[in-house]
C-alpha cells in the first residue's frame, strides 16, 4: 500500500511483505524511533535546517567503515571548523545484509524505502512537536533518507572502501561487510539452496540458503538477505537470500546458572553434570527470560522452570538448560521446513557450544538429523574473510572456496522415536506455561 504497510496482516506483521521482518525492538529502525522518541538534542538537530543534513545512523558495521576509511582530525581543525566532528572523510556505508535487517530497506528493490521509514519514524512526536520558527518556514516530518542512512553496497566488494585511519593498514581495501549470522552461513559454505547453519553463541541463530528468491515466512521466521557478491572486475551478481530464526537465550542461558544461580563455576562443567543423570525426568526450563522470538514472537512470556520436584537436582537444571537450546533449535528448524518445503538431510554447526559433546548428541536426537561440526568452528570471522578474499581475488569463486571446508566431527540420531516425541512434547507444554505471563499494562 501507499504507506508501506499491510493492513491484512497482524498488527507486528505489518511490513514483513516488504521488509520480511515483523516490527520488533530487535531491529535497527525501531532503535531508531526510540533515539528519536528519547533524546532531545537530536530531535533538535533533526528538526533544524542547518543540523539535519549532518545527522546519521548506523549499525556497528557502518561506524566501523566509517572510522577505518576516514582520519582523526586535530584539535586546530575542530576548533577552526568550529563543529563536533572528531573524524572525517570516512565513507557512510553498509552491506545489503546487515541493511536487511533495518525494517528500512525493501527486499525486493534493495535500497532503502520511505514508506518504510515512514511508517516507523513518522509518528514519532518530534515531528508533531516541530514548529515552523521565522527563519525558515519548513517543518520536517521524517527522516533525510538520503543523508541519515548509509549507501547500501554488496557485502563482497573492492569498492567499499580503503584504510586511511591506521598507518600500517593505511591504503588496504575493505573487501567485505556482512552481518553476523550471514557471515557465519558463508563460512559454513552453504552456498545452494537448501544448505542451513546453527550458530550457538549468547543467542542461537538458525540460517537457511534459499536462493536468489526471498521465501516470505508464515512461520515466524526472519526473511533476510544472506549476501550478494561483486567480482574483482566491479560486476555484481544477484543477492542470495535466507531464512533466519534467532534464539535470545541459549549460552547466555549457561551464563545465569554461573553467574546469577552460583550452581556452576565455568560452562565446561555442563556436559558432565548433564551427563551424571540419565534424563531430565520431566522436568523443562524454558529461558524466556525477555520473551520468545522465534517461531513465537511473543513478549509477554517470562522464563520457567516446570515438572520440578524433590527428586530432582542441580545436575537436572543443567541438564534442562542445555536440552533448552535443543528444543529451541528444533523450533526454527521445523518452521524452516515448513516454510522452505525443503527438509534438511544436515545442520552443520558452529559457535563456542558445539564442543559440548552431550548438546551436540542430544540435538542431533532431537531433530533425527545429522549435525556436523566443522574443523573451523568459529566461522563468522571466516565467512567475512571468504567474502573479501572473493571481492580482491584470492580466490575465483564459491566452488573454490567451498573446497576448503571440512567436517571435523558428525553426530547421528541414536533416540527411539517414542522418546523423542515423549521430549518434544513435554517442552510444549513448558512453553505454553511460559506465556501470557505479562498483562499489556506491565
Amino acid at each position: 500500500s501507499s504507506s508501506g504497510t499491510d493492513s491484512n496482516s497482524k498488527p507486528q506483521d505489518a511490513l514483513r511483505f516488504k521488509t520480511g521482518l515483523p516490527i520488533a525492538s530487535y531491529f535497527a529502525g525501531t532503535k531508531v524511533r526510540w533515539l528519536i522518541d528519547n533524546i532531545p538534542q537530536l530531535q533538535q538537530d533533526l528538526t533544524s535546517p542547518s543540523e539535519r543534513p549532518h545527522v546519521r545512523f548506523g549499525t556497528i558495521d557502518t561506524w566501523l567503515v566509517y572510522m577505518l576509511t576516514g582520519y582523526k582530525r586535530s584539535i586546530a581543525e575542530m576548533e577552526n571548523n568550529k563543529d563536533r566532528l572528531a573524524h572525517e572523510a570516512g565513507v557512510f556505508k553498509t552491506d545489503v545484509s546487515n541493511a536487511s535487517r533495518w525494517l528500512f530497506m525493501d527486499l525486493e528493490r534493495m535500497d532503502w524505502d520511505e514508506t518504510l521509514v515512514e511508517a516507523v519514524c513518522g509518528g514519532s512526536a518530534c515531528w508533531k512537536n516541530n514548529k515552523a520558527n521565522d527563519d525558515d518556514a519548513t517543518i520536517f516530518t521524517s527522516l533525510p533518507v538520503e543523508t541519515a542512512l548509509p549507501k547500501i553496497v554488496p557485502s563482497s566488494d573492492r569498492a567499499i572502501g580503503s584504510i586511511n585511519s591506521i598507518s600500517c593498514l593505511k591504503g588496504v581495501d575493505i573487501g567485505s561487510v556482512l552481518g553476523d549470522q550471514q557471515a557465519a552461513l558463508f563460512g559454513q559454505t552453504c552456498y545452494r539452496p537448501g544448505e542451513a547453519k546453527c550458530t550457538y553463541g549468547t543467542g542461537l541463530f538458525l540460517m537457511m540458503n534459499t536462493g536468489v528468491k526471498p521465501i516470505p515466512s508464515t512461520q515466524g521466521l526472519l526473511t533476510t538477505v544472506a549476501y550478494q557478491l561483486s567480482n574483482p572486475s566491479g560486476e555484481l551478481e544477484p543477492p542470495i537470500y535466507a531464512l533466519e530464526g534467532s534464539v535470545a537465550f541459549s549460552g547466555s542461558t549457561i551464563g545465569w546458572l554461573r553467574d546469577r544461580l552460583e550452581l556452576i563455576d565455568s560452562a565446561s562443567e555442563t556436559e558432565s553434570l548433564a551427563l551424571s543423570v540419565p534424563s531430565n525426568e520431566n522436568m523443562y526450563l524454558v529461558p524466556a527470560f525477555s520473551g520468545l522470538f522465534a517461531p513465537h514472537w511473543r513478549p509477554d512470556a517470562r522464563g520457567c522452570m516446570v515438572g520440578l520436584t524433590a527428586s530432582h537436582t542441580k545436575a537436572h537444571i543443567v541438564r534442562a538448560a542445555l536440552e533448552s537450546s535443543a528444543y529451541q533449535a528444533r523450533e526454527v528448524f521445523d518452521a524452516m521446513v515448513l516454510d522452505s518445503k525443503v527438509q534438511l538431510k544436515e545442520m552443520r554447526v558452529d559457535g563456542g557450544a558445539t564442543a559440548n559433546k552431550f548438546l551436540m548428541q542430544f540435538q542431533s536426537d532431537v531433530l533425527d538429523t545429522p549435525v556436523v561440526r566443522p574443523e573451523y568452528a568459529e566461522t563468522t570471522g571466516l565467512g567475512a574473510a571468504f567474502a573479501a578474499g572473493l571481492a580482491v581475488g584470492v580466490w575465483t569463486d564459491l566452488e573454490e572456496v567451498g573446497k576448503m571446508w571440512k567436517s571435523d566431527r558428525v553426530w547421528k540420531p541414536e533416540m527411539v522415536a517414542a522418546e523423542r516425541e515423549r521430549c518434544w512434547k513435554g517442552w510444549n507444554k513448558a512453553v505454553k506455561r511460559s506465556l501470557n505471563w505479562l498483562d499489556d499494562e506491565e
